[in-house]
């Protein structure tokens, strides 16, 4: 059943019942069973073997630990610790008060955390957790829900990061980029500048950061969230009160040290800042071959490595705060655990997404995707939308943007080369912008678990919370890839996508009144 339609069966499976129960573990389990029973054939003991396999494959590999999936979980707990000294010595307490006295609107509070997500572009994931531990005790005394927080943080990490030159998504296109073009023989092209020429053609990172501001300024507050936002302004809960194990949430865990002061919060974030970003330079510069670029340290730097090496030194500085605060042995390994434990939900959604994308990706359902397009007869006018929408499938399906990008570029670009060389900037900037647009809206994706963990969000919640948006910014998109492909424009396209997008906020605030 391997690159046929019945490999698209369990991706299905798995995203309906994530719609129907609001229970994502066991929607990804089923996905995982039913898929290794397609690749077996239905044979029970190989199934078996196979869901043991991939199990274990994201610990050892090849013989090996498999260490970028382990510093990854490792920097997971660290968080958690972190998040709990953060608590307990009363540095968020202290942070929020203080925050309150200068941010004193819930818009302020949304446009704060918007701002925070288009400041750090550097990697999707650091994104994600940081602006999480910044703005959550901000949004808390706001009474602004947790799911709109994982929208702020994923609506604006994964866009930010796949337009940015000086990012680790962009030294991974440009590598690509830079392959594709010696593939093909096309010489007039420079990787840097096709990737800055694509940027006005990512549509739909462009109208998802717009729509992130007017959701903050105009309170558009549509489908399942507004009942997230109405029961956070009504009762104070930012969080569904039916819910339990949600990432990330120690509200109720520990009584905040009366004497904490701001700097316990912050010291350990900025910390966590620098420790990661200084690793990610020296881990890219180490790793670069010939001429060290700041391309180059990008494009080869150990993202998970340097998480957990910031992610140490942000816990040994809370640590060291909580003795100074308390006695040395007051709670210390309660806080220790408490803080581990509620990562544990993200880690079992993280372990399970891993393991449907390993069966997902033998049974090749990303290459049957692909495999529809390079078949088709297709119009040179209609590549951009069609190459699009294609990567949001195959995005949606299989959990990873990166994945969708290594597979999707080369086949936009094979396409475009022989169908219309005009294309081929645009074709590959609707793969970027529609793998971004899947990664929005399946619960597999690495950077969506990870927005929900950083805002403490219940995942699902935050899943079925961002689709109406992450769908709006598409339709925009959508209509921009047609007029693209009709007029061979870059300007004016963009510019109606974004028009598309004032208009439904406008009109969706106007009809709220």
């Amino acid at each position: 059943m391997e690159g046929t339609i019945f490999s698209i069966i369990p991706a299905l499976i798995m995203l309906a019942l994530v719609i129907l129960t609001r229970k994502v573990l066991l929607s990804l389990g089923a996905g995982i069973i039913v898929g290794a029973l397609f690749i077996h054939d239905f044979n029970i003991i190989g199934s078996l073997t196979e869901i043991w396999t991939v199990f274990y494959e994201i610990f050892i590999s090849e013989g090996a630990f498999n260490t970028g999936n382990l510093l990854l979980l490792g920097f997971l707990l660290l968080l958690g610790m972190m998040t709990a000294f953060l608590q307990a010595s009363g540095g968020s307490r202290a942070f929020g008060e203080w925050m309150m006295q200068r941010v004193k609107t819930r818009t302020g509070a949304q446009v704060m955390t918007s701002v925070m997500g288009l400041i750090i572009f550097i990697d999707d994931y650091f994104n994600s957790l940081a602006v999480g531990q910044i703005s959550r005790p901000l949004t808390d005394r706001h009474k602004i829900s947790r799911a709109k927080l994982a929208y702020f943080i994923d609506s604006t990490s994964a866009p930010v990061t796949v337009i940015s030159p000086i990012s680790s998504w962009g030294a991974y296109i440009i590598g690509i980029l830079g392959g594709l073009f010696a593939a093909n023989g096309i010489t007039d092209l420079q990787p840097l500048t096709a990737f800055i020429q694509m940027i006005p053609l990512n549509l739909y990172a462009l109208s998802a950061i717009l729509l992130v501001f007017m959701v903050a300024y105009l309170k558009l507050d549509i489908g399942p969230m507004r009942l997230h936002e109405e029961r956070a302004i009504k009762t104070g809960a930012v969080l569904d009160p039916n819910q339990n194990n949600v990432p990330g949430d120690l509200s109720d865990t520990f009584t905040p040290h009366q004497s904490g002061k701001i700097y316990h919060l912050l010291l350990p974030i900025i910390i966590l800042v620098a420790g990661t970003v200084l690793s990610m330079i020296v881990t890219g510069a180490n790793a670069s071959e010939g001429n060290v670029t700041i391309l180059t340290i990008f494009a080869n730097t150990d993202v998970n490595l340097s998480l957990f090496i910031g992610g140490v030194a942000a816990v040994l500085t809370s640590l060291a705060f909580h003795v100074r605060l308390s006695t040395p042995k007051a709670n210390g390994f309660k806080i220790f655990a408490e803080g581990m434990k509620t990562m544990l939900p993200a880690i079992y959604i993280l372990v399970l997404a891993w393991m449907i994308g390993s069966i997902i990706g033998t049974l090749e359902t990303g290459t049957y995707l692909a495999q529809l397009v390079s078949d088709a007869s297709i119009n040179p006018s209609m590549l951009p939308v069609l190459f699009f929408i294609i990567a949001g499938l195959m995005a949606l399906a299989t959990g990873t943007s990166w994945g969708t990008f290594g597979i999707m570029l080369p086949i936009a670009a094979e396409v475009a080369v022989v169908a219309d060389i005009d294309m081929l900037l645009p074709a590959m900037a609707a793969v970027l912008a529609g793998a971004v647009f899947g990664d929005h809206c399946t619960p597999i994706s690495d950077t969506t678990i990870l927005s929900s963990t950083g805002a403490g969000s219940n995942h699902i919640d935050h899943v079925l919370t961002q689709l109406p948006y992450a769908l709006m910014a598409a339709g925009a998109a959508i209509i921009g890839y047609l007029l693209v492909g009709l007029t061979s424009m870059v300007i004016i396209p963009l510019l109606v996508s974004l028009v598309l997008i004032l208009i439904l906020g406008f009109t969706i605030h106007h009809l709220k009144k």
